[in-house]
This record gives C-alpha cells, structure tokens and sequence, in this order.
C-alpha cells in the first residue's frame, strides 16, 4: 500500500513537472524589438507583468535582423521596428495583423565619441567635413544597407554633402547598440546612433544633432504579429498607455500616439 501511494505521488509530481511549463508558456508573451528600445522596454516588459501576470521574453536586434527572423516563422507575437521600411516589409509577407499597427515613438540621430574625446560641439550642417573630423580612425553605425540608424545616417551625411568622403572609414555594426559599444570601447573614433542611446551609456558623449530636415522622419511602428496570443492586444494597449509614455519619455523617445489609459 505504501509502495503504491509513493508511485502515485511520484506520478502527480512528474504530471506537475510537466503542465506546469505548458501553463506558464501560455502567460508569456515574446516581444521582437530594434536594438535601441532595449533599456526602455525592458522597463515597460516589467511593469507590464507586474501589472498583468503575463510575462514579457524580449529579442532585441535590428529591424532588419528580425523582420526576416518573423518572416521565417520565428514565434513572435509583437513586433517594434526602428522604422516604417522594415514594418512595411512585413505587411508585404504577411506576417503582421496590419489593423494592429501604430507608429509608436519618434527619436533623433545625433554624432557620439569617446567619452574622453578632444572632439566637442560639432555643427552639424550643410558642407560639414565627416571624415576629416574622424582622421585616421573609424565611424560606427548600423549596416547602411539594412539596419534602420545605418540607413538615417547616410541618407543624412548624402544630403549635407558628408557621405562620399567619409564612406571608407565607416564601420558597419550589425545594430545600433554594437556600433554604440564600438565608440563606448574606443574601436571608433566617432558613431551615429539615436540620441537615445547615447543617453543610456556613459562610455560615450554626444558631440553634435544631426537636423531633423537632413533624413526621412524616425518612425518606431508596433503591431501584433499574425500569429499573436491573444494576450497580445493586452501588451499593445500597455504601450499605448500613460504609464509606458512616461517611462518611453524618460529614456527620451517622442511618444507620437495619445495615450489611451
């Protein structure tokens, strides 16, 4: 009798073991968002459970990176790009519930170097010579080619007539917050990245703004992803609340959108 009831506790114990993770996944949400919401959303992801039960698994990379992780049926239900390129992208493979779409936070692109840089106070504006302020060393940013900040940046640098001569000492980063950690290191004499994340590290300082005039607007879209938990719609009407504007502003984003709690 003993032997029989330490099996069947045994048992309950294993079929705990079991559910419990399945249950527990049913909770959790998995948010896909460019590199430079990381400090921001991590914030948000914890108030949100707190307040929900639903817990938060972030990735964060560039738009680029995971507009095709998604398309190649990576388990994501949300989705914040960096840009309205990559979230129109995604619309076209069909891979986002497109109703649920808003563009979200605006931001800024500004010039960072070394925290102990001699270089300070740069304008930044029509005929501003790049590369002769980089000299021998290199400038950071995100692939130009696919990685939204890569692409502000020479859409920037070509309008104020910077781009062709500064090109060849550019260093592509697979995101912005690489291309920040190259400059924060001292690999990268100078960088363009958000003005937002040039605020969250203090191995780096800001030396000039790049006008909002010399590059397409900078859009964050969000939306639910076409294979979204329902608890998805719970986690968008969050980032559209005055709690999630308060701590997006703190980290200095521009919240577009009017809070709707």
């Amino acid at each position: 009798m003993h032997r029989f009831a330490g099996l069947f506790a045994a048992f309950v114990l294993l079929s705990g073991a079991v559910s419990s993770p399945a249950t527990a996944e049913d909770k959790t949400l998995t948010v896909f968002a460019a590199a430079s919401m990381k400090n921001a959303l991590d914030d948000i992801d914890t108030a949100f459970t707190a307040k929900t039960g639903i817990k938060v698994s972030a990735s964060y990379a560039a738009s680029s990176t995971l507009a095709k992780q998604i398309e190649q049926g990576a388990p994501a239900d949300i989705f914040v790009s960096a840009d309205t390129d990559w979230m129109d992208y995604a619309v076209g493979k069909k891979t986002i519930k497109e109703p649920t779409r808003s563009n979200l936070l605006g931001n800024s692109i500004v010039l960072i170097a070394p925290k102990d840089s001699k270089i300070d106070n740069v304008t930044i504006a029509q005929g501003f010579d790049l590369a002769k302020l980089a000299a021998d060393g290199k400038i950071a940013t995100g692939d130009v080619k696919s990685v939204p900040v890569g692409k502000y940046a020479k859409a920037a640098l070509e309008k104020l007539g910077a781009w062709q001569a500064a090109e060849p000492k550019f260093a592509m980063a697979e995101s912005v917050r690489s291309a920040l950690t190259l400059v924060a290191r001292g690999e990268a004499v100078l960088g363009i990245v958000y003005s937002t994340d040039a605020k969250v590290e203090p191995g780096v300082k800001t030396v000039g703004t790049f006008p909002a005039d010399s590059h397409p607007p900078i859009i964050y879209p969000v939306a639910a992803t076409s294979t979204a938990k329902p608890e998805a719609q719970q986690y968008l009407d969050y980032l559209h609340s005055s709690a999630a504007k308060t701590v997006l502003e703190k980290y200095g984003f521009n919240y577009l959108v009017k809070p709707t709690s």
